[in-house]
C-alpha cells in the first residue's frame, strides 16, 4: 500500500486527516474529487500532491466519454486547471499536471484510447520515480547522520507526504535503519499538527525514538545544546536557494544558524524551480482562518476573533547550511550548484569551489529511549511494502 496509488480504475490514498487515530483508505473516480482532496489535505506533502494530480488527469481521462480526440483534450485542459489550482505553493503539483498536458498536445497519440492509456502510463512512473528518488536522497542524507545525534524536524516529511518512504524523514528513517542511535524531536507543526499526528505516528511504526514538542519550544532544546542537526522539507525551492515551506521553518532556521547547529532541507529536484529567481517570487499560500480559531473543529477561541493562516513561509539561503537532493548534497553556490543538481550533474565540489560545512558543536547526550518493543509488529511495514 502507498500514500497514493492507481486501484482498479479509481485513485486510492490514505485519509491524512485522520491519523494517527485511524488508518483509513478513500477512493475517487472524479477528477474533481482528487483536486478537493488536495485542498482538502487528505492528501498532502509536496510528492504525494503531486502524484495524486497525475493520477488525477489520468482518471479526468478514463471518465470522460470523449468522441475524439480534440473533445478529450479540450475537457483536460479544463481538468488541469482545476488541477493546479487546488494548492498553489507546492511545484510538484503543477510539475505533474505540465507532464501529463505534455502528453495530452503531443499529437502523436490520436486515438483516445491511447491518450488514456500513456496518461495512467506516466503517472505510475511518476509514483515509482518518487519512492526511487526518495530512497536515493536518504541515503545521501544519512550520510550526514551521527552516531548519537539528536534530530530537529519540522512537519511531516516521511511516506504520508510523499508516494513513499519520504523526504526528510526517509533520512532519519535510514539513519535508523543503519543502527545509528538517533532521537526526533517532533515539533507538532501547529495548526494541523502535521508533525504531532503524522511524523509522531511513522517514527512510532518504525521503532525511531522522538518526543513531541511545542513549536515555541525549538529554540529552547537548540540553545542548550540538545540539537545536533535539523532536517526539513520543501514544497518549493528557488533558483537561488531560498526555501519554501510549512510555515515556522523559517524561525527553525534562524534559530539554527545563531547557534551553530546545520540545517538541511531534503528536497527532490522535481521540487526545484529554476524559474523563479528568489524565494520573494513564490507564492504562499493563505488557508482558512478556521484551522487557527477552531483547529480539527474545536473551537479554542471565539469564531468572531480575526486570525491569519499562511501554509507556508520562506527560508532565505543564507540560512541554509546544504541541500540534499537524489543527485547529491547540494552546497553553496546554490544558483549553480542547484541547476547542477536538476541536470544530474556531479555534484562534489569543483576545483575552488570547496565548501566546509561549519564545524558542529558537541551537544550534551541523553539517553535513548525505545519506542517500539522488540518484535512488536509494525504498521510501517503496510504502509510501504
Amino acid at each position: 500500500m502507498r500514500t497514493v496509488e492507481w486501484h482498479e480504475g479509481r485513485v486510492r490514498m490514505i485519509d491524512q486527516r485522520k491519523l494517527p487515530w485511524e488508518l483509513e483508505l478513500v477512493e475517487y473516480d472524479n477528477y474533481a474529487d482528487v483536486a478537493h482532496a488536495i485542498t482538502d489535505m487528505v492528501v498532502r506533502g509536496a510528492p504525494a500532491i503531486g502524484a495524486a494530480a497525475a493520477f488525477g488527469i489520468a482518471l479526468a481521462a478514463q471518465q470522460f466519454d470523449a468522441a475524439n480526440r480534440q473533445e478529450l483534450v479540450r475537457y483536460l485542459e479544463e481538468a488541469a486547471s482545476v488541477m493546479r489550482a487546488a494548492r498553489p505553493t507546492a511545484v510538484n503539483l503543477a510539475w505533474a499536471v505540465n507532464q501529463q498536458m505534455r502528453i495530452v498536445r503531443d499529437e502523436t497519440w490520436q486515438r483516445v484510447e491511447d491518450i488514456r492509456a500513456e496518461l495512467l502510463r506516466n503517472a505510475q512512473r511518476i509514483a515509482d520515480e518518487d519512492v526511487e528518488i526518495n530512497r536515493r536522497m536518504a541515503e545521501y542524507g544519512a550520510s550526514l547522520v551521527r552516531d548519537g545525534d539528536t534530530i530537529l524536524h519540522h512537519c511531516n516529511t516521511g511516506a504520508l507526504a510523499t508516494v513513499g518512504w519520504g523526504t526528510a524523514l526517509g533520512v532519519i528513517r535510514t539513519a535508523h535503519e543503519q543502527g545509528k542511535r538517533i532521537h526526533v524531536l517532533l515539533d507538532e507543526t501547529r495548526p494541523r499538527l502535521q508533525g504531532a499526528r503524522l511524523s509522531a505516528w511513522e517514527l512510532e511504526q518504525a521503532g525511531v525514538p522522538f518526543d513531541i514538542i511545542v513549536d515555541g519550544a525549538a529554540g529552547h532544546f537548540m540553545r542548550t545544546g540538545q540539537v545536533d542537526i535539523v532536517f526539513v522539507g520543501s514544497d518549493r525551492t528557488a533558483a537561488n536557494g531560498d526555501v519554501a515551506n510549512k510555515i515556522g521553518t523559517y524561525s527553525i532556521a534562524v534559530l539554527a544558524h545563531e547557534n551553530g547547529i546545520p540545517f538541511y532541507p531534503v528536497v527532490p529536484t522535481s521540487t526545484i524551480d529554476l524559474s523563479l529567481p528568489t524565494g520573494d517570487d513564490i507564492p504562499i499560500e493563505e488557508r482558512s482562518p478556521d484551522e487557527v480559531r477552531a483547529p480539527f473543529g474545536q473551537a479554542i477561541v471565539p469564531e468572531h476573533y480575526p486570525a491569519r493562516n499562511p501554509a507556508f513561509d520562506v527560508t532565505p539561503h543564507r540560512y541554509v547550511t546544504g541541500i540534499v537532493t537524489e543527485n547529491g548534497i547540494v552546497y553553496p553556490p546554490f544558483d549553480l550548484n542547484l541547476r547542477r543538481a536538476v541536470r544530474g550533474e556531479q555534484l562534489q565540489p569543483l576545483p575552488g569551489e570547496a565548501h566546509e560545512p561549519e564545524p558542529r558543536r558537541e551537544h550534551r547526550r541523553e539517553t535513548i529511549r525505545p519506542a517500539i518493543a522488540p518484535g512488536q509488529r509494525s504498521l510501517f511495514d503496510d504502509l510501504e511494502a
